[in-house]
């Protein structure tokens, strides 16, 4: 028997770490019969090695083997823009502003609302995205949020145990008033953290006090903090030793060598 065997891997794992879609869309795509490998129908759970030949959306590509990590960026999220790739709407999304990369796409690691701004991070690799929004990883999002309305430590005690929403018990597993709030004010500062990424959580939690959040943003996901001198709007991407710190933080575990797909044609027309 061989010391080293072939590396193969499901084609929905594949593409998806190469950013051509969700695991979901790829899936889909199958079903109905879009992709082929090596001049032959794709099946669920057909895996691929290198060297194969994949023809999907009018392009062939090449299936590789290489060892490289996954790209990370973040960005400073202003108002006014959803976390979406494309709005029903029309309205302006984050992936408008993000740099282009040829061959392959940035995926978003969760979401922020239209009103949040803050720190978004985006990546390369479907499978790291996946690792990062998944209960299991145990990953923290810190906030800092403006309230208008008086909060007393019987709030805060309850925010901390536990508050049932309409989606199941929520919680803050910590809240810091802000060095800058002004007691005299009608709205006062706080830092909280959650550790899941249901749906307007913060806000919620809060509402469900009675109070308001009038202004809200993300400064920190993981290990990762928004640094002071990245303006809104603006982005850049990790670096190694940040890289290193959020792998380390969220327990991930990059691989030494894995597949992934190279645009090399397009698909000639009949």
């Amino acid at each position: 028997m061989k010391e080293d065997i072939e590396k193969q891997e499901r084609i929905q794992k594949t593409l998806a770490r190469s950013g051509l879609g969700s695991r979901r869309q790829i899936e889909q795509a199958i079903k109905l019969g879009q992709i082929m490998i090596n001049n032959s129908p794709v099946v669920l759970g057909q895996k691929l090695t290198a060297g194969d030949r994949i023809v999907w959306k009018n392009r062939i590509w090449l299936v590789e083997e290489s060892q490289v990590k996954p790209r990370v960026l973040m960005y400073h999220k202003p108002e006014g823009l959803v976390t979406t790739r494309q709005d029903e709407l029309g309205r302006p999304t984050v992936f408008d502003k993000l740099p282009r990369i040829k061959g392959q796409k940035w995926l978003n690691i969760g979401r922020l609302d239209i009103n949040t701004t803050g720190l978004l991070l985006f990546t390369t690799d479907g499978d790291f995205a996946h690792h990062m929004t998944h209960p299991s990883a145990g990953i923290d999002r810190e906030y800092a949020c403006r309230i208008f309305g008086e909060v007393d430590d019987a709030m805060i005690e309850r925010l901390l145990a536990g508050v049932e929403l309409e989606d199941g018990l929520a919680n803050f597993t910590d809240i810091q008033r802000a060095e800058e709030d002004r007691e005299r004010s009608a709205n006062h500062w706080f830092y909280v953290v959650v550790m899941e990424g249901r749906n307007r959580e913060v806000r919620r939690l809060w509402e469900s006090q009675g109070v308001q959040v009038n202004r809200l943003k993300r400064v920190r996901y993981g290990g990762v903090f928004l640094p002071k001198n990245l303006a809104q709007g603006k982005h850049r991407e990790l670096n190694d030793k940040e890289l290193s710190i959020l792998f380390e933080d969220s327990r991930y575990q990059p691989p030494t060598s894995q597949l992934t797909v190279k645009s090399v044609a397009k698909k000639r027309g009949r």
